[in-house]
C-alpha cells in the first residue's frame, strides 16, 4: 500500500510542505516509514528518535492534528483511523521548531525548576537507615513515574496553545504530584505553593493532555490532585481556589450555580464591579437577574447525595 505523507518542514526560517509516498509494509510505524525516507528519498529531513520501544518518548510529532508517539503507532492503523492514505505530519505544537520535526526542549526542561523537583526527606530519615515506604504510599504515585517525557500532553493543551506564560506544561504538574504525594517528602508546602504561583488554577479542564498521553498518566488527573491538596494545605488563598469553593457551596446548598454572586465570591467585590459591563449583558439576556431569590433545584437532595458520596470516594481513595 502507498501512502503519501505530506510532511512540515523548517529550515533556517523557511517553512513549507513537503510530500513523499513510501510503500508500506504490514506493522511499519511512522517513525519507520520517517527513517525510509530519510535513508532513501531525502537525507535532510530532520526528526529526533532514540529508543524506538515507546521509552524515551524522543519521537513524538503530530500526526493529522494529534500527536502520537511516531514509533509506537502504525501506519496502517492511522489509515484506517482517518480513511484516507495522505497523511500530514508536523512537529509538535507549543514547542518553538528548531527544524523539520525537531522542537527545542530546553526552555520546558527549565520550566521544571520552578515547581523545585527534590524530595526532602523527613527528619526521621538518614543515610543509614534509609527512607523506607509502604507499599501503599508507594502506590499513590507510582504510575507518575512513568512520564517519558514526550511532549504530548504539551502538544495537545489548550491553554498553553492560548498563553505559555502565566502556566506550566502539563507534564510538570505530573512531576510535582509524583513529588506531592511522596510521602518520604517532608514539605509538600513549598511544591503546592511553587504550582499554584506558577498557574495551577489556569488550567482548562480541557482533557487533551489526558487523551492524548500515551502512558495513560492522566496528566488532568494529576491536576485535579494538586488542586485538592492545596485545600488540605490551606493553600487556596486565591481566585482559583475561591472559585471551586463557591461552585461547591452553590451545589451543595441549591443545586445550581448563582451567577449573580460567584463572581463577587471568586474575585472579590472590586474586581466584580469591574466586570460591571459583562453582569449588564447577562441581565439583558436573562441570564442572571440580582433582584430574584435564587432557586433551588427540585432534586437537591439527589444531588446532595451524588457531591456525599463524591466525598466519600475522595476520601477512601487518599
Amino acid at each position: 500500500m502507498d501512502v503519501k505523507l505530506r510532511i512540515h518542514r523548517f529550515v533556517e526560517g523557511k517553512k513549507w510542505e513537503q510530500d513523499y509516498t513510501v510503500t508500506i509494509k504490514v506493522g511499519m510505524t511512522v517513525l519507520e516509514a520517517l527513517i525510509e525516507i530519510k535513508e532513501k528519498q531525502d537525507p535532510t529531513l530532520s526528526f529526533t528518535c532514540s529508543c524506538r520501544s515507546s521509552i524515551c518518548g524522543a519521537c513524538a510529532v503530530r500526526v493529522n492534528g494529534n500527536a502520537e508517539l511516531a514509533c509506537e503507532i502504525l501506519v496502517e492503523n492511522l489509515v484506517k483511523r482517518y480513511d484516507t492514505t495522505e497523511l500530514t505530519i508536523e512537529p509538535l505544537g507549543n514547542f518553538k521548531v528548531i527544524r523539520d520535526l525537531v522542537v527545542d526542549w530546553d526552555p520546558k526542561y527549565a520550566r521544571i525548576k520552578k515547581i523545585k523537583p527534590v524530595v526532602h526527606p523527613k527528619d526521621e530519615f538518614s543515610k543509614e537507615t534509609g527512607c523506607k515506604q509502604s507499599p501503599e504510599d508507594f502506590n499513590k504515585y507510582k504510575k507518575y513515574a512513568g512520564c517519558i517525557l514526550c511532549g504530548s500532553c504539551v502538544s495537545e493543551c489548550n491553554k498553553n496553545s492560548l498563553n505559555q506564560d502565566d502556566f506550566l506544561d502539563p507534564f510538570v504538574f505530573v512531576k510535582a504530584e509524583k513529588i506531592v504525594a511522596d510521602s518520604r517528602d517532608k514539605s509538600p508546602e513549598e511544591h503546592l505553593k511553587a504550582v499554584v504561583d506558577a498557574g495551577l488554577w489556569r488550567c482548562f479542564n480541557c482533557q487533551e493532555c489526558t487523551a492524548k498521553c500515551p502512558k495513560g498518566l492522566d496528566p488532568a488527573g494529576a491536576i485535579e490532585k494538586l488542586k485538592e491538596a492545596t485545600f488540605k494545605k490551606g493553600l487556596d488563598d486565591n481566585v482559583g481556589a475561591r472559585h471551586a469553593k463557591a461552585i461547591y457551596d452553590d451545589i451543595s446548598e441549591s443545586g445550581t450555580l448563582d451567577e449573580s454572586k460567584l463572581n463577587i465570591k471568586s474575585e472579590g467585590f472590586f474586581m466584580a464591579g469591574l466586570r460591571a459591563p459583562m453582569a449588564i449583558r447577562l441581565m439583558r439576556v436573562g441570564k442572571m437577574n440580582p433582584l430574584d431569590k435564587h432557586p433551588v433545584n427540585p432534586e437537591i437532595e439527589t444531588i446532595r447525595k451524588i457531591v456525599k458520596n463524591a466525598e466519600a470516594a475522595a476520601k477512601e481513595a487518599e
